[in-house]
């Protein structure tokens, strides 16, 4: 008794032993939900299961394996799918996306860690098992890390960089104990964001492979049939362990899923008019064939006169994102900010919008704009100037107030005011017209090539071509396969192409991946633009150790700014709304969550 009373002060100053074990951890504050929450805020909690899903996407696939380089854009969709749901492998953690950034029970059923997050301890649900009836074990969770750790592709394998050590604790335990690289978010990555996979399924020498070889996972599908390229069937897993916990329940409503690959939006359409899918999403971003003109125009076939067909609008209460041409800074001609800037003050977003987008957007000035998280219509106070530091100093003044905008033109397509601003600003970083040409000092002619995927995106380079002619700048458009643009994007092949930034309401480790100067040469990762400025890595950094909510709203504003200010981004339009057009055997829950659409909580009415 006196030994164990003896060792009682050394275990609260670890922490290991007097933790709480949380049912849900949170980024900021604490989880909304209570402890015994039936389900999440955004199901159908009785919902009857059961019928049939049927998806398109565009594309192609030739591998079950998106944590590694070979897989990364060909990987059959539901392995790991944040649309259609994560249906063969799940993380420890299950994110609520009514909350900005929180995590409830899944593989996990709960966490401990301790104020300042030095450590986080995973406690294994004692019914988690694999599909072939296998437990999953610490060994499992350990195995997966260090497995990603080695060969895994960015971003998942720097996941134990700012861990100093993870060890099994107990009989269903894995506590991870953070080193001087960590950060406050680490541990929420760690629960999230990295896959749990089957030690005993998996030989790690053929890992990098990818391929499609058998596969063994914990989620609630396996696959049913697969024809590589084109189909991928899955079907329900009836022992799945996790279909009455509660941030499961409400979710994987159908006995069967299927993902049908098409070579173009086009004919996905077509496809889904016939009813062979059974959602159509309009308003991509990600691949730019937002078409406000074909949401109002193109349905007019029967079954949407018949009333078949029913046309969603979702309002997420999510930031602007960012969506537009994207700069690779790593080819010379781009290194120039004020190349980028003056390039940029080129395209004719007016003439655009009406001429070939509806006249239904409005353009994008900031990453996180609409939101107190935006550069855009927030001025800097005087925390975030000290933040900021000697950074402000080189930040020009409207943006510092928040009012920067991008050039509005006439509308014309040749607005002389605009043109004669970007040529200036081209001028200062050496560049003149001469004979018709925009020339640098030496008289070499400035040209590059953007690289498109779609029609939509064609339109988008077609219009800003015509205007890059006016001022003598020749630029190449060069239409790839949607296997040739991933490559040549994973490798940063290209000068130019049209790519979409996302942006949530808790930014965090991800955009290292994408802005962060460890980023800028790491094939596969984000950092389409290559950027690599000291200032940005200090903003991430600052909000990531943020830990009060005015702090790391301060610094994802600064940080906004950095990234407006160095133009490595021609801006697009924001789409605030989701658009998705669906059977109605197809239905969904009526509340809509802060993210927007949950595709994983519809349901097929017809199930018996």
């Amino acid at each position: 008794m006196r030994s164990l009373l003896a060792l009682i002060p050394a275990l609260l100053i670890s922490g290991m032993a007097m933790a709480e074990p949380l049912h849900g951890i949170s980024m900021h504050g604490k989880p909304a939900l209570p402890a015994d929450f039936k389900n999440l805020p955004y199901v159908n909690p009785g919902v009857k299961k059961g019928g049939r899903v049927s998806y398109g996407v565009v594309g192609t696939f030739d591998a079950l394996n998106p944590f590694v380089l070979k897989g990364m854009r060909t990987t059959a969709r539901g392995v790991w799918d944040p649309e259609f749901g994560n249906l063969l492998y799940e993380p420890l953690m299950q994110r609520s996306h009514d909350e900005p950034f929180t995590l409830y029970g899944l593989l996990a059923e709960s966490a401990e860690w301790d104020d300042e997050r030095t450590y986080i301890q995973f406690n294994l649900n004692p019914k988690a098992h694999w599909q072939d009836g296998k437990p999953v074990t610490p060994e499992d969770v350990i195995f997966s890390f260090n497995l990603l750790k080695e060969k895994g592709r960015p971003p998942f394998d720097s996941r134990l960089n700012g861990v100093a050590k993870m060890e099994k604790v107990g009989e269903r335990s894995v506590r991870f104990t953070f080193n001087e690289k960590a950060n406050r978010e680490t541990p929420l990555i760690l629960a999230s964001s990295t896959p749990i996979l089957p030690a005993h399924a998996i030989d790690a020498k053929t890992f990098e492979q990818a391929g499609l070889g058998p596969v063994i996972g914990s989620g609630p599908y396996r696959i049913k049939t697969l024809r590589p390229g084109e189909q991928i069937v899955w079907e329900r897993d009836k022992n799945y362990w996790g279909k009455d916990i509660p941030s499961k329940i409400g979710f994987d409503n159908y006995d069967e899923i299927s993902v049908t690959y098409f070579l173009q939006v086009t004919t996905m359409f077509e496809a889904f008019k016939k009813g062979d899918i059974d959602i159509y999403p309009e308003g991509d971003a990600i691949n730019g064939t937002s078409d406000t003109s074909h949401w109002g125009q193109a349905y007019n076939f029967p079954a949407v006169q018949r009333g078949d067909i029913s046309k969603d609008v979702f309002e997420p209460g999510l930031p602007s994102g960012m969506f537009g041409l994207v700069f690779n800074t790593r080819r010379p001609m781009f290194a120039d900010e004020k190349v980028r800037e003056g390039l940029s003050y080129v395209l004719d977003f007016e003439w655009m919008n009406r001429n070939i987008l509806g006249g239904a957007f409005k353009r994008t000035q900031s990453y996180w704009q609409n939101s107190k998280l935006g550069a855009y219509g927030n001025p800097a106070n005087e925390k975030e100037l000290a933040l900021l530091g000697d950074a402000a100093k080189r930040l020009p003044p409207e943006i510092l107030a928040g009012t920067y905008e991008m050039p509005t033109t006439d509308g014309t397509g040749a607005d002389r005011t605009v043109l004669k601003k970007a040529v200036s600003k081209l001028g200062e970083a050496g560049l003149t017209i001469k004979n018709g040409k925009m020339v640098d000092k030496d008289g070499k002619p400035l040209s590059f090539e953007l690289m498109t995927q779609n029609p939509a995106q064609e339109r988008i380079a077609l219009a800003y071509q015509r205007s890059l002619k006016l001022i003598g700048v020749d630029m190449a458009i060069r239409s790839v396969d949607d296997g040739q643009y991933q490559s040549r994007s994973n490798s940063f092949d290209y000068d130019m192409i049209i790519r979409s930034f996302p942006s949530s309401l808790s930014p965090g480790a991800e955009q290292i991946n994408r802005w962060g100067s460890v980023s800028k040469n790491a094939n596969g990762s984000f950092n389409y633009a290559g950027v690599a400025d000291p200032d940005v890595d200090r903003m991430i950094e600052a909000l990531l150790q943020a830990r009060e909510t005015e702090d790391f709203e301060v610094a994802v504003r600064a940080y906004d700014r950095l990234l407006t200010a160095g133009h490595y981004v021609i801006p697009l339009y924001y789409i605030g709304a989701q658009w998705v057009a669906r059977w109605k055997y197809i239905d969904r829950p009526e509340k809509t969550p802060l993210t927007g659409n949950q595709k994983q909580t519809w349901w097929d009415t017809r199930a018996q």
